[in-house]
């Protein structure tokens, strides 16, 4: 803090009037939702540098202004689950978030190192319209190289446990060895060092699910000697995800570190009923004194790939062994057979969706299939003459890839009941994209363009579900001091100047299934580190973002 904003800093902590103050830029009368949840105010906001130094009557000080007249000015939102490592790369604007007001990305489920050369190998040769350069094997490493290239919005990164896990053991089905899970431990430790926020995993995939409590217990003591978190997708979140969130909360008192749930949901018509069960173990917990949150998206469908259709046995060894062994008559039939069944021993979520109509083909690599992009499973089995199991083997198999498909799981009821939860923060699941190719060479799900946006528009103006105030408190402030971020997240003098401003009147989404590829509206202007991003809804060009370190970081990568 230069000495300019530590005086305004304290004269206006003394309650005296910064009127005559100069201001590199006045947020000039808008309605200040600060991220705490208290009521909204009318006030000027003003920023010099990176940081705001002051909140009030800005009159007579002079400055750029920005008039935010019958706006909200809010801090900018934090995007709890994003999917844009790679996106950030071909676009550093991050255009479908910023246009939504999100000013900081933090990256679960994977991650983008540690790596061996063979794993960033085989990232580079499944590489296909979306093209980068791969020069860093760490994560630190990763983060720095991100970080030089630029990029609009803030970035936070997890270390991904199943990443850790190739590292060492490949795709095998095995538990690790004392020596091995010593060296795993030194890989989370080395990315602790250099700023991971805490341990990531998505336990319904492989190799992740193939990673037991114990092991993940010993990762997380390594994530906990940093002051860090654990932050999972759940093993199931359909028929065992009860035992799934016992599981967490075990791993939590173990290991002695926090836990947030990903995109919390009661997955399959037959489990939905159990979400009452679900808040009560979390709450329960709460009361015990264990730190347990949880974030989600606004939508009945989530998106993911074929592989979550498929039991893990097939899929041991990575994609290549997982296609080999669709071409066995003799394997195709068990997994037919495994994929039409209710279990609790893998998540499936096939049967999770009650019927093929439920299933829509988001995205495939090879181009002779992009036909079916937008087609549900029952439309794409119809038009190939095979039954829908058979299809989904074979496009797995065609294409190269797990596909990109959507899985209608979820209830209304359950969404705004969990909306309504004050523990639960908000994470599109998604990439940060462009409405230009290479991104609209697939389709998407809407939450890419519209998570953030529907929660103002559908939930909260036209549902009332909760307050303004209060989403803004979810989107803000609670998700920084759930990472443990001090200085994000609150307008506030002496937090950087990251702001969402908008007409809550006119915020709304606009993407669906049918026509993804659509901007949300409202977002009027957004700052980063005090550089304004979005004026008048239109993306500035700069790039000022930076990474955002977590508890255990060095200072050096």
């Amino acid at each position: 803090m230069n000495q300019f904003m530590l005086t305004v800093v304290i004269v206006l902590a003394c309650g005296f009037s910064a009127y005559a103050q100069e201001f590199d830029v006045i947020i000039a009368g808008g309605t200040v939702y600060d991220g705490t949840g208290a009521a909204s105010y009318r006030a000027d906001v003003g920023i010099v540098d990176d940081r705001i130094v002051a909140i009030g009557d800005l009159s007579d000080a002079t400055g750029t202004r920005v008039d935010a007249t019958g706006l909200a000015v809010a801090p900018g939102f934090v995007n709890m689950l994003s999917h844009a490592p790679t996106t950030l790369l071909v676009d550093p604007r991050g255009m479908s978030d910023t246009k939504q007001g999100v000013t900081l990305e933090v990256f679960g489920e994977a991650s983008m190192g540690p790596w061996t050369d063979a794993m960033a190998k085989s990232r580079r040769e499944s590489q296909t319209s979306m093209q980068y350069e791969i020069p860093w094997r760490t994560l630190g490493e990763y983060l720095d190289h991100l970080e030089t290239k630029g990029m609009t919005p803030n970035v936070a990164s997890f270390v991904a446990a199943s990443t850790v896990r190739v590292y060492e053991l490949g795709y095998e089905n095995r538990a690790p060895s004392a020596e091995e899970l010593e060296r795993m431990r030194g890989l989370v430790r080395q990315a602790m060092e250099e700023g991971a926020m805490g341990l990531t995993t998505a336990l319904i995939y492989a190799p992740a699910n193939f990673a037991s409590t114990d092991e993940l217990v010993e990762l997380a003591k390594v994530v906990s000697e940093f002051g860090g978190m654990y932050i999972v997708h759940l093993r199931s979140e359909g028929n065992a995800w009860l035992e799934a969130i016992d599981e967490t909360l075990t791993i939590a008192r173990e290991a002695d570190v926090p836990v947030e749930i990903y995109h919390l949901k009661a997955a399959g018509k037959n489990n939905w009923e159990t979400l009452d069960d679900a808040i009560a173990k979390i709450e329960g917990a709460q009361r015990e004194g264990l730190r347990v949150t949880a974030d989600m998206y606004t939508y009945v469908a989530g998106a993911t790939g074929l592989d979550a259709s498929m039991p893990p046995w097939v899929q041991e060894g990575g994609y290549n062994e997982w296609a080999r062994r669709l071409q066995d008559p003799e394997i195709r039939a068990r997994v037919k057979r495994e994929m039409k069944q209710d279990t609790s021993e893998w998540e499936n979520l096939y049967f999770g969706v009650g019927t093929p109509d439920n299933l829509l083909f988001l995205g495939f690599r090879n181009p002779d299939l992009h036909k079916y992009i937008g087609k549900t499973l029952t439309e794409v089995a119809a038009d190939r003459g095979t039954d829908p199991e058979d299809t989904a083997m074979d496009l797995v198999i065609e294409d190269g890839s797990r596909v990109e498909v959507a899985y209608f799981l979820m209830s209304e009821e359950n969404v705004r009941r969990q909306i309504q939860l004050p523990w639960v923060s908000f994470g599109s699941d998604a990439g940060s994209m462009a409405v230009k190719e290479p991104f609209t060479k697939t389709n998407q799900h809407p939450r890419a363009y519209g998570n953030f946006a529907r929660l103002l528009s559908k939930y909260v103006r036209e549902e009332k579900l909760i307050s303004l105030e209060e989403a803004v408190r979810r989107l803000t402030l609670f998700p920084a001091t759930t990472l443990g971020i001090s200085d994000r997240g609150r307008l506030a003098p002496g937090y950087f100047a990251d702001l969402a401003i908008f007409d809550p009147e006119a915020v709304e989404d606009h993407a669906t299934f049918e026509t993804p590829h659509a901007y949300a509206t409202g977002m009027v202007h957004v700052f980063v580190n005090g550089e304004q991003v979005l004026r008048d809804g239109e993306h500035t060009g700069a790039t000022p973002g930076r990474i955002v370190r977590g508890p255990g970081w060095t200072g050096r990568n």
